[in-house]
């Protein structure tokens, strides 16, 4: 039976509505499919707005690979803002795609990206629009299934009671495992319902959390954490792509109708990091690193410019300057494109990886933009600490030879709230600043050199060697954050080039809740998305207050509160709601490392050295894979 799309009453009521254009579909390199010949169906959601959800690579890249399938059809949808979700709860119209605008709640399969934690009320508006129950053990054989992934999805316990099903790590293959599971499903007629196909997810190394029980001590902390079905395993393994050539997506990269946070082609250079800054989950949970061939990189460049118009070109990766051949890749591009104003960019460069030569080269063809260094710490000892190994001399000889070379501002990253954090550690992120100054105006010869700070708050995540620290209180981020600008503008002959940018440490701490939070948190997302709560990355919807305030009504009857789960520090032995989810990484040496950390001892890139048994690799069956290869990309021949 066809689908019928809600366009009809949907489109009354987008003319009294902000961005309507966000909700209308017809992207260029969109795909259109007939509902009728598709033999398995996924809704994939990014669960925040359209201008953030767009670009997002991992959605676009699964929405190609779908769709590649004769008998698969893939859509789109987005949270949609508060303005449409009234009128449409008041005009009965369900959440739907943006391809074609059909009810999300008629797809086999609602897959969720989760990039942040903070998008877990969108999740829950989108379930209720679409008329799927909250909870996942409400669900009929009528409902689709809730699949989850994405960075956040590595600690699913805080949504576990919303969720079907949830796969860890890389989703290429997994979407073509779970597309087969579904068709051979339907295809025997669904013998023993919605229980039988998340078995047979199971059977296949997807996460299930109704097979799970979790009991819990009398402190509070958890007891175990084990299978109620026979089928379902003890530990579940992270997916890793290897081959990134065998993978070129997107190759059309779809082109937005509205305004997005990144309007340009992007291209995904390699994927994992082994710097080991011990803060960063993203560069745990994506070991080991896999580069993508020179000529793979240039293929995409080209085939996307092609099919997009963009005149930018993004090289995406955790760290791109340490592709082993970024400078022939960036050259070789340069070279490509001459003369047709295409501009390439990195999102931030390393100061242990920049050169000018490099920088050069990414300007060559497109507009000179500021540089981007990311020092993560402002004393060489909480350097040590994060393992962001770093110099201050580095970094001002680095900035020094920039600016001599016609750069004219610079924009420093920082974090606030870290683990053994002094106010002295945050004040010597001014005096750093400072120095970028005067070396920038000596190298220059003049005084119109810019600095730009921006400062996040810190959250500890799991998977991470962090993941037993105590978070810092928000009155103790803020109060750093105020010293700190105090002390940048006590010589207003250096402050006034020196802007910085920070958030206030109370989003951070509802972040930490959830990203360390364990099935219990469930009660208090769903309390706070009854009270309103939508939107919570966006600061003009967050509110600290009703947070603190649900979590205060659901925790204390259970014996924890906000603190136990944020700023308090772990022991060795507490059993850590995610202990059953395997990232690769071997809990003795993220433990290990922490204690290193307390030490403030530094630990290598295992790129350049000796494996030093973090435990990806002979867990997961994979290798560090970079080059140099030695090739060039040649030019493009005309056809």
């Amino acid at each position: 039976m066809p689908v019928e799309s809600v366009f009809d009453r949907l489109e009354p009521l987008l003319p009294r509505v902000s961005k309507p254009v966000q909700y209308v579909g017809g992207e260029l390199n969109a795909t259109v499919k007939d509902w009728d010949e598709a033999g398995v169906r996924w809704a994939l959601m990014y669960p925040d707005a359209y201008e953030v959800g767009l670009p997002n690579q991992g959605v676009m890249i699964l929405y190609e690979i779908l769709n590649e399938l004769p008998d698969v059809l893939a859509e789109r949808t987005y949270s949609v803002w508060p303005d449409l979700e009234a009128l449409m709860r008041e005009h009965g119209v369900p959440q739907f795609t943006v391809d074609r605008h059909r009810p999300v709640g008629a797809f086999d399969v609602l897959g969720v990206s989760f990039a942040t934690e903070l998008g877990y009320t969108n999740l829950l508006s989108a379930l209720d629009l679409a008329g799927i129950p909250l909870h996942a053990a409400e669900r009929t054989d009528e409902h689709p299934v809730v699949l989850a992934g994405g960075h956040a999805a590595f600690n699913p316990e805080p949504v576990a009671d919303f969720v079907d099903a949830v796969v860890l790590g890389d989703g290429e293959e997994a979407v073509l495992e779970i597309t087969e599971v579904i068709r051979r499903f339907k295809a025997e007629e669904q013998p023993g319902g919605r229980e039988e196909l998340l078995l047979r997810l199971a059977d296949s190394g997807v996460y299930v959390p109704k097979f799970y029980d979790v009991s819990y001590r009398p402190d509070g902390g958890i007891d175990e954490i084990v299978p109620n079905r026979d089928r379902a395993p003890y530990r579940l393994f992270k997916r890793t792509t290897t081959d990134l050539d065998e993978w070129p997506y997107p190759k059309q990269p779809l082109v937005p109708l509205a305004e997005t946070v990144h309007e340009r082609m992007s291209v995904e250079i390699f994927r994992g990091c082994t710097r080991g800054c011990r803060f960063c989950q993203a560069g745990m949970i994506t070991r080991p690193v896999r580069e993508r061939s020179i000529e793979g990189i240039g293929e995409m460049v080209q085939t996307g410019l092609e099919a997009t118009g963009f005149e930018e070109v993004g090289l995406l990766s955790l760290s791109s300057a340490d592709h082993s051949e970024i400078g022939d890749i960036t050259k070789g591009l340069a070279d490509r494109y001459e003369g047709t104003n295409t501009g390439l960019s990195l999102p931030s460069t390393r100061v242990d990886a920049f050169n000018v030569d490099l920088a050069n080269e990414l300007s060559r063809n497109g507009r000179r933009s500021g540089l981007t260094f990311a020092p993560e710490g402002g004393s060489e000892r909480i350097r040590r600490v994060i393992n962001k190994m770093v110099s201050e001399q580095d970094l001002i000889a680095t900035v020094s030879t920039a600016f001599a070379n016609g750069w004219r501002q610079v924009k420093l990253y920082f974090m606030c709230g870290l683990p053994t954090e002094t106010d002295e550690d945050v004040l010597q992120i001014a005096a750093m600043a400072k120095e970028v100054i005067r070396a920038g105006r000596k190298a220059a010869g003049r005084n119109d050199i810019r600095c730009t700070v921006s400062i996040g708050g810190f959250v500890p995540k799991p998977h991470t060697p962090f993941q037993w620290a105590p978070q810092c209180a928000p009155d103790t981020v803020d109060e750093r954050l105020r010293k700190l600008r105090k002390e940048v503008n006590a010589d207003r002959r250096l402050g006034r080039s020196i802007g910085v940018r920070y958030h206030d440490g109370k989003p951070s701490l509802i972040e930490g809740l959830l990203s360390r939070g364990d099935r219990r948190i469930g009660r208090v997302i769903e309390r706070v998305w009854r009270e309103g709560g939508r939107f919570d990355g966006w600061n003009e919807y967050f509110s600290f207050e009703r947070w603190v305030e649900c979590a205060r009504t659901e925790l204390e009857p259970l014996g924890v509160d906000l603190d136990w789960f944020t700023t308090r520090e772990r022991t060795e032995d507490e059993v850590l709601p995610w202990d059953h989810l395997d990232s690769g990484l071997d809990k003795e040496w993220l433990w290990t490392d922490w204690q290193d950390a307390l030490d403030a001892r530094e630990q290598d890139d295992c790129r350049w050295t000796p494996c030093f048994d973090c435990g990806v690799c002979p867990t997961m069956g994979t290798d560090i894979e970079v080059g140099p290869s030695g090739r060039t990309l040649l030019p493009i021949t005309p056809a």
